[in-house]
C-alpha cells in the first residue's frame, strides 16, 4: 500500500515516535548498541615457562630496535632483525647477546640503563618492566631464535587426549578443549536449536530460515537431523551466493575503476559469476587458484578459466596518469600485493622500497615476485579501454562470424583509402594536412568528389554503398559475448630490474622470475617457448608453485579464512599477514591439523564447513560466563561461539526475503539500487554511470549489486561494507548512528517494512495478535515470549488511536520496529 502525504511523518517525529513505541514497548532485546555488557575484571597474566621468540621476543625489537640496528641500519655494526647477525661482536668489541648470560649481554646492559647516553632506545618510549623481564629471561633460557612458525612447514599432530572426552565430537574439538582445560575452563553449553538453525543457514547462505524450516527441524528427533540441515544448505545455490562475496572482498572485487571518472570494468560480473559457481559445484581450492593466476595459460583453456583471469583485472586504475610508468608499476604492485597477501599471507609489497623491515624478505625477491606478471599488459590506455583486458568467449561461430566481418571491413577500408588518398594529394597544402586530423571525415564529404574522376567516384559511391551494407549485416549478427579478463599478454615478458626506492625511473639489478627466498627454493625453471604458445607461461608455473601441497602457507591461509567466516574470528587473527608482524595462531597445531586434512580431503570446501560445522566448538552457545571472561576476555581460547551482528550484504538480504520479496534470480550484470539525489552529489560527476533498474531486479540478492568504487549502495556503506580499494581480509564491524537512522529513517527500509506489514495482513487479515506472532516468527524463527503479543497489540493499538493512523499505518511502524530490533541484525 501506498503511503499517503497525511502520514509522511518528519525526521524528527519520526524519530520521536519511534523511542515512544520502544518505551512503550519495553523491548527485551535493546535497539542498536552491543547486546552484553563485559564487567570482567581485569586479566591477570600467566607466568610463562619458556619465552617463545617469535611471538613474545621478536615483536619487541621490531617496535623498539629496528629502526637503528634493522634491516636498513645497523648503528655500532648490531643488526637485530637476524640471527646471524645479533650475536656477533660489536664495533665496541662488546657481545649484544650472550646466550645464558643476560649480564654479559650489552642489548639488556643498555636497556636498562639510566644513563642518557647509554640508555637504549635513546628517543622514544623506554622498554616496560615486563618487556624486560622478557628479554632478560629469554636471555637466561639461552636465547633460542626459532624460525617464525609461518615459515616452517605444517607438522601431522595427534589430537591431544582431554578428561572431558564425552564432549569429543571430532579432532577440532580436542584441539580446543586442551587447551581450554589447561586453563582451567569447560566449553558452553550447547546451543539450542532456534538458534542452530539460524546460526547454519546465516552461514552458508547469508539469509534466514522461514518458520516452517525451523520448526521442521526444532521437530526433527532423528539422530542425524543436523548433519541433513547442513548437507541441504550446502547443496543449495544460495551457499555459493554466500561464500563467493567472501572470496570478492580478498580480490577486491568492483564493477568500476576508481579515480575521478570512475569509469565501468565492461563484464566485470562475469568475474563474480564465475566466483559463485565455483563455490557451488565445490571446486578443488587448487583448481580455483590456477584458474585465477593462470587461467588463460593451462593445458585446457576454456571460457570459464578465461573469466577466471579477471582476477587481474579488478583493481584500481587511472585513465589519465601523470607519470604513465609509475602507474603500470603501481597496477603491477596491486598484483603482488593481492597475490602475496590473499594466496600466501605475506606482505611483499613492503618490499617494493627496500628490504622488508620485518620479514626476511629482500627487496630484490619482490621484483623476482613481480617478473612472473610482467607479460601482462596495462589495464588499457585512454583511447582504447578494452583491448587488454576484454576477451571474446563467443565460440568459434560467432568469433568465425565476427572475424570474417572484420577482414572484409577492413579490406574494404583499405581500397576507400586508397581512392581518398588519390584525391587528397591533389587538394591544397591546407587540405592535405586537415586530412590527417580528426576533421578528415568532414573535408571528405566536402571535397573529395571535386578532385576524382568520374569513374572513381562511381567506384567509391559503391564501396560506400557496400560499406553500409556490411555494417547493416553486421546488426543481425548474434551478440558477442566478452569477458573481463587477461587479453594480449606477452608471451616474450618485458625485462624486469630491481627499482631503486621503488622508483621506475631508477633501475638497479636486473632480476628473474623467482620466489621469496625463505621457502628455500631460490631458482626456477619456465619451460621453454613453443611456437604455437601466445603468453609466456610464467604465471602457470607460479600458481602450480602455490598450490603445491609442499608449499608451507597456501593450505594455511585458506583454512583459517574458512575458520574466520563460521566463527567470526580467526585462528590466525591477521588473515592476510602470517609473517613476524602478524598475530601469531592461537591454536598453531588446530591450524595445521585442518591444513594437512584440507589438503588430504582434496582442497574441496564443502567437507572441511561440514567438519567444522558439525564439531561441538561449532554448536557452543554464546553464554557468557565471568569466570572465563577474567581468563580469556578476547575469547581467543574459543570458550563460547561469539555473538557476531550480520554483514551489510545479509542485512538487506534479509529484509527482502522475511517480507517476501526477495527475488532468487541469479547471476548476469548488476542492478541499480535507488540512491537518492542528495548522494549522488557527493560524486565528482553526479550520477555519473548510475543506471536505473526495475522494483523486481532492485529484489535481488546484494551480492548482485553493481559496486561502483565512488558510490556504495548507503545501506551497505553504514553496515561496513567491504573496501574495494585493496584486499579486504576482515571486515570492521561497526555500531554507529548512521545504521539506526538508515534503518529507522531510510526510504528502503521504510518501504520494506510496508511490504512486510503487506505480506502478513494477506496472511493473517484482521487478528492483531496473530500479526504480531507472524512478525516475530518470520523475522527472528523462534515462538514469541510471554507477553511479547499483548505488548505488540497494545502498541499497535496506540498508534491506531493515540497517533490517529490507520490500521495498516500502524502495523507497517509495528513492522519497522521489528526490522530494528537487535535480535534481527544480530545473531546468538
Amino acid at each position: 500500500m501506498k503511503r499517503t502525504s497525511s502520514f509522511r511523518f518528519s525526521l524528527k517525529v519520526k524519530t520521536l515516535l519511534f523511542c515512544g513505541i520502544v518505551l512503550f514497548v519495553e523491548l527485551s532485546v535493546p535497539l542498536f548498541g552491543w547486546a552484553e555488557t563485559n564487567n570482567a575484571k581485569p586479566v591477570q597474566q600467566d607466568k610463562v615457562p619458556a619465552v617463545e621468540f617469535t611471538q613474545q621476543i621478536q615483536p619487541i625489537l621490531a617496535k623498539h630496535c629496528y629502526a637503528c640496528h634493522g634491516p636498513d641500519v645497523q648503528e655500532g655494526g648490531l643488526r637485530l632483525d637476524q640471527s646471524e647477525h645479533a650475536f656477533k661482536q660489536l664495533d665496541s668489541e662488546a657481545t649484544a647477546i650472550v646466550p645464558q648470560h643476560p649480564e654479559q649481554s650489552e642489548l639488556l646492559t643498555r636497556i636498562i640503563s639510566q644513563e642518557e647516553d647509554h640508555q637504549m632506545p635513546p628517543e622514544g618510549e623506554r622498554l616496560k618492566q615486563e618487556q624486560i623481564n622478557l628479554i632478560r629471561k629469554w636471555i637466561q633460557q639461552g636465547a633460542e631464535w626459532k624460525k617464525h612458525w609461518a615459515f616452517l612447514p605444517p607438522k601431522k599432530s595427534t589430537p591431544p587426549k582431554t578428561r572431558q572426552s564425552k564432549w569429543i565430537k571430532n579432532p577440532i574439538d580436542a584441539f580446543i578443549l586442551s587447551k581450554l582445560e589447561q586453563k582451567g575452563l569447560s566449553p558452553a553449553p550447547p546451543v539450542d536449536r532456534v538458534t542452530l538453525i539460524r546460526r547454519a543457514y546465516f552461514n552458508l547462505t547469508g539469509l534466514p530460515p522461514t518458520p516452517e524450516e525451523v520448526d521442521q527441524f526444532v521437530n526433527d528427533q532423528s539422530p542425524n537431523a543436523y548433519e541433513k540441515l547442513i548437507d541441504r544448505l550446502l547443496a543449495s545455490p544460495r551457499y555459493g551466493e554466500r561464500w563467493a562475496r567472501h572470496w570478492l572482498d580478498l580480490v577486491r572485487y568492483a564493477d568500476t575503476n576508481s579515480f575521478e571518472r570512475d569509469g565501468a570494468k565492461p563484464n566485470a560480473w562475469r568475474f563474480r559469476d564465475y566466483v559463485i559457481r565455483s563455490f557451488n559445484s565445490d571446486k578443488p581450492y587448487d583448481q580455483f587458484v590456477k584458474e585465477q593466476l593462470a587461467g588463460d595459460e593451462l593445458e585446457n583453456v576454456s571460457s570459464e578459466t578465461i573469466i577466471a583471469t579477471g582476477y587481474y583485472r579488478l583493481g584500481l586504475w587511472d585513465d589519465e596518469p601523470a607519470d604513465k610508468l609509475l602507474s603500470y608499476y603501481n597496477e603491477m604492485d596491486d598484483i603482488v600485493s593481492t597475490t602475496s597477501q590473499v594466496f600466501l599471507g605475506l606482505t611483499l609489497n613492503c618490499a617494493r622500497c627496500h628490504e622488508h623491515k620485518i620479514d626476511p624478505i629482500p627487496h630484490e625477491d619482490y621484483y623476482s615476485f613481480l617478473a612472473f606478471f610482467h607479460g601482462l599488459n596495462s589495464y588499457g590506455t585512454r583511447s582504447d579501454q578494452r583491448s587488454f583486458n576484454q576477451t571474446d568467449i563467443s565460440g568459434p561461430e560467432i568469433s568465425t562470424l565476427y572475424s570474417k566481418h572484420d577482414v572484409e571491413k577492413k579490406e574494404l577500408k583499405k581500397k576507400m583509402f586508397q581512392i581518398e588518398q588519390t584525391g587528397v594529394k591533389k587538394m591544397s597544402a591546407v587540405d592535405q594536412r586537415r586530412s590527417e586530423t580528426h576533421q578528415r571525415k568532414k573535408l571528405l564529404k566536402e571535397k573529395l568528389e571535386k578532385y576524382l574522376e568520374p569513374a572513381q567516384i562511381k567506384t567509391y559511391q559503391a564501396m560506400k554503398h557496400e560499406m553500409q551494407k556490411l555494417e547493416e549485416s553486421r546488426k543481425q549478427f548474434p551478440p558477442r559475448k566478452m569477458a573481463l579478463s587477461v587479453s594480449r599478454s606477452l608471451k616474450t615478458p618485458r625485462e624486469t630490474f630491481v627499482l631503486l626506492r621503488g622508483n621506475p625511473h631508477v633501475r638497479g639489478k636486473k632480476v628473474e622470475p623467482g620466489f621469496p627466498r625463505i621457502f628455500g627454493q631460490s631458482e626456477i625453471q619456465i619451460p621453454p617457448l613453443d611456437k604455437d604458445q601466445k603468453t609466456s607461461g610464467r604465471r602457470r608455473v607460479l600458481a602450480e608453485w602455490i598450490v603445491n601441497p609442499d608449499n608451507m602457507l597456501t593450505s594455511r591461509v585458506i583454512v583459517n579464512r574458512i575458520w574466520q567466516h563460521h566463527f567470526g574470528r580467526a585462528i590466525v587473527q591477521s588473515p592476510n599477514n602470517f609473517g613476524q608482524l602478524g598475530m601469531p595462531p592461537t591454536h598453531p597445531e588446530l591450524l595445521d591439523w585442518l591444513a594437512l586434512e584440507f589438503v588430504g580431503r582434496g582442497q574441496k570446501f564443502k567437507s572441511l564447513h561440514k567438519l567444522i560445522m558439525m564439531s561441538n566448538t561449532y554448536q557452543m552457545s554464546s553464554q557468557y560466563s565471568e569466570q572465563a571472561a577474567v581468563i580469556d576476555p578476547a575469547n581467543d581460547l574459543f570458550w563460547r561461539f561469539n555473538m557476531r551482528r550480520l554483514s551489510a550484504e545479509e542485512v538487506r538480504d534479509s529484509i527482502l526475503k522475511v517480507n517476501g520479496r526477495l527475488n532468487p534470480k541469479m547471476y548476469g550484470p548488476g542492478f541499480y539500487p535507488l540512491i537518492s539525489k542528495e548522494v549522488l552529489q557527493g560524486q565528482s560527476r553526479p550520477g555519473e554511470g548510475w543506471g536505473k533498474s526495475s522494483e523486481e531486479e532492485r529484489a535481488r540478492r546484494s551480492i548482485y549489486i553493481f559496486v561502483k568504487r565512488s558510490l556504495v549502495t548507503p545501506l551497505l556503506f553504514n553496515f561496513d561494507f567491504a573496501d574495494t580499494d585493496s584486499t579486504c581480509a576482515v571486515r570492521f564491524v561497526t555500531t554507529q548512528p548512521a545504521q539506526a537512522l538508515g534503518m529507522i529513517n531510510g526510504d528502503f527500509v521504510n518501504r520494506q517494512a510496508e511490504h512486510f506489514a503487506n505480506r502478513i495482513f494477506e496472511e493473517v487479515r484482521n487478528s492483531h495478535s496473530e500479526f504480531v506472532i507472524r512478525a516475530i516468527r518470520l523475522a527472528y524463527g523462534r515462538q514469541p515470549k510471554m507477553n511479547e503479543v499483548d505488548e505488540g497489540v497494545r502498541l499497535i493499538n496506540t498508534l491506531m488511536k493515540k497517533h490517529s493512523l490507520k490500521e495498516k499505518q500502524a502495523l507497517e511502524y509495528f513492522c519497522l520496529t521489528i526490522l530494528n530490533r537487535n535480535e534481527f541484525v544480530y545473531l546468538d
